[in-house]
Parts: C-alpha cells; structure tokens; sequence
C-alpha cells in the first residue's frame, strides 16, 4: 500500500513550482524586454544634407542622419549618460537607460573622435563602434615639394589639426631631437603623400606620422641611409628638397642633383632658383613668382643660393621619392649648369659652361604643387 507524500512537501513543491514560473517569466519578460530596447528603432533618414531637418539636428544632437548612417562626434570628456541621450533623441536608441545599463555592464570607456554609423543599428552595434574607436577617416594629400606653411594650411582645411599647432609640433626641440634632425624644424623630413587621419587629430601624432613614413622611405631606398650620421642625411635632403622644386621631368631629376654636388665640390654657388622662390614665398610672404628677375636672385638672404655659396641652412621643401632618389644616386656627369628651356614638357638644358648656359632666355620657377 503506497504512502501518502506528506503535506508539507506538496506544499513546498507547489511553492518552488510557482517561484520556478515566476523566474521564468521574469527572465523571458527581462530577456524580451532587452530584446526590445537592444533592437534598431525606425530612423528616418534625410537625403539632402544642406536640408532643415539635417541642419536641426545636427544643431540638436551633434548627430547628422544621412543615406543611411549617422554621422556624429564623442567630444573630449564628454559622459555616456550624455551619448546616450543625444543617441535616443536622434532616434538611434530606444531607450537612454538601456545605454546606459550596457554601460555600466560593459565597464569600458568610449573612445572621443568622428564616427560613422551604419544604421538602422542595435544599441550593442553602436557601443561596439564608439567603443573600439573605429573613427572616419579623411583622406588628406600632401604634394611633393610642400613646405611646413603649406602642409599647415592642408590639414587645417581638412579638419584634421589647426595650422599653428601642427606648425608648433614640427618646430618643437622635442621634436626635432627624437628624429636627430639638425635644424630647429622638421622642413623636408615630413614624407609627401595621401594620408588617412580622423578628425581633430592630435597634430603631434600628424607629425610624427609623417616623420616616421619620411625614416621608412629613406631606408626602402638606402639601408645605409642613417650610417653617416644626420649632417650626412640632412645635407642629402637639402639637395633633394632643391631638386624637388626644380625639375619637371623625372628622368632630369638624376642629373639635376649631380649639377648641385658637381659645385659643391668645386665652392661654386648652386644659383637654384627655387631657393630664392622659398625666399619670396616662405620668408618674405609674397606670391609665387612666375619668372625671376635679377633682382629676385639678389635678395639678401641665407637661403638665396645665388649670392651664398654652399648648402642653404635648411631643407626648402618636402621632397619626394624621385628627388630622394636622385640625392642619394646622382647622376656622374660634367654639367655644371641647366637651365629650363621648355616650360610645356619640362625640358632642361644641361651645359658645362657659362656661355652654354647663357644661351638660355629668361629664369623660370617650378610652379606650386
């Protein structure tokens, strides 16, 4: 004869049951509930980022809805209470409070920058993307040739960094001591190329990026680049930085650098017209000039090459790989002059005399980069 189960314990299983069915309901409602929140609210985009809607809410949020992503700004310092709301008034989250328990759940810090989100988006796509840092990049090129000035205004103009803090990063000792650069800037040691930096850029890391692409080229054409020293170094990139601004054609490159150390060895002055172009536009401030004049090569400066003999006292410029190239491997020849006699296909005329040289008309300058 089977034994009845006590009361009790009928009682107690019928109580775990109920606790059981409640918990369970309560983590389905929970789980359904961060389902919910989690998920991607409608969005509704605008296609025309110069409209009302576009210009309000950016002005509201810092958030600019377009074709399809949201484009938007972490400030410095700025608090994920403060993202989440401005995420849920653009209408990205659904709940500013399920933010902000992702937050405290995920315990990482948002990394401040420009993003774009692809969206419609869940509240865990969003944080992961603010989180890991993954910034727009803009794309910025630097010409060969480019002075400090000119890469100052080009970063500033693609909202990367402000011209006088890049012009501050690239003239400060600190700076200029971790690359042994002998001279008080970094003029011609900031390679010329096409760059991807976000926004708002710390210009010391622009720098330095620089720098560090300008070391690595230098090395991919000469392993032995850095053995003689930095004067060695520095004095091929002065030469480079002059060849840069003076040849057109890049197979004259070659030759046009062994003319330069060709009167060096003899104490003869380079006369490199785009020394006094750095004069005029660098120093004096004044506009690019089409043609010299005697007068121009006359000014009284060291970085005149026409009334100073020897190396100007800095690199001119940002030279690129081809006029690196001719530094470092100069053609051997006898020339000690050239002169540009076909400004449409670039064309020199390489001479080894005065009267040669003579024979060419007026003085041209190698026009911007």
């Amino acid at each position: 004869m089977k034994k009845k189960m006590p009361r009790i314990f009928l009682r107690l299983i019928t109580v775990i049951a109920a606790l059981f069915g409640t918990a369970l309901f309560l983590a389905l409602a929970l789980l359904g509930a961060a389902v919910y929140f989690n998920s991607a609210p409608a969005v509704q985009m605008t296609h025309n980022k110069n409209s009302d809607t576009a210009n309000q809410a950016e002005m509201t949020h810092g958030i600019r809805l377009e074709d399809g992503a949201a484009y938007l700004e972490l400030r410095r310092g700025e608090s994920a209470r403060s993202v989440g709301q401005r995420l849920e008034q653009a209408g990205l989250i659904r709940s500013r409070y399920f933010w902000y328990l992702l937050c405290r759940v995920k315990q990482s810090y948002l990394k401040s920058g420009h993003y774009r989100l692809d969206i419609p988006a869940s509240q865990m796509a969003i944080y992961d993307v603010l989180e890991s840092g993954r910034q727009i990049l803009q794309r910025v090129t630097v010409p060969e040739g480019v002075t400090l000035k000119k890469a100052a205004r080009i970063f500033e103009e693609a909202g990367i960094c402000q011209a006088d803090d890049f012009l501050a990063a690239a003239s400060s000792a600190e700076m200029t001591a971790a690359y042994s650069i002998p001279n008080a800037t970094m003029e011609g040691y900031l390679f010329p190329d096409t760059y991807l930096f976000p926004a708002a850029y710390p210009a010391p890391l622009v720098v330095r990026t620089m720098a560090d692409t300008f070391f690595k080229r230098i090395l991919e054409l000469d392993e032995k680049a850095l053995e003689a020293g930095p004067e060695a170094l520095n004095n091929k990139v002065i030469i480079a930085s002059i060849v840069e601004r003076e040849y057109r054609a890049a197979e004259e490159a070659p030759r046009m650098a062994g003319v330069f150390y060709n009167r060096l060895k003899i104490g003869m002055a380079l006369q490199s017209c785009a020394t006094v172009e750095y004069v005029i536009t660098e120093i004096q401030g004044r506009p690019h000039p089409e043609v010299l004049s005697t007068r121009d090569t006359e000014i009284r400066d060291p970085y005149n090459t026409y009334i100073r003999p020897g190396l100007p006292p800095g690199p001119i410029g940002a030279p690129g790989a081809v006029a690196l190239q001719a530094a470092f491997k100069p053609s051997a020849s006898d020339f000690l002059y050239f002169r540009l006699i076909n400004p449409q296909s670039g064309g020199h005329y390489f001479s080894k005399t005065l009267d040669e040289h003579i024979r060419a008309g007026v003085l041209y300058v190698k026009g911007r980069g």
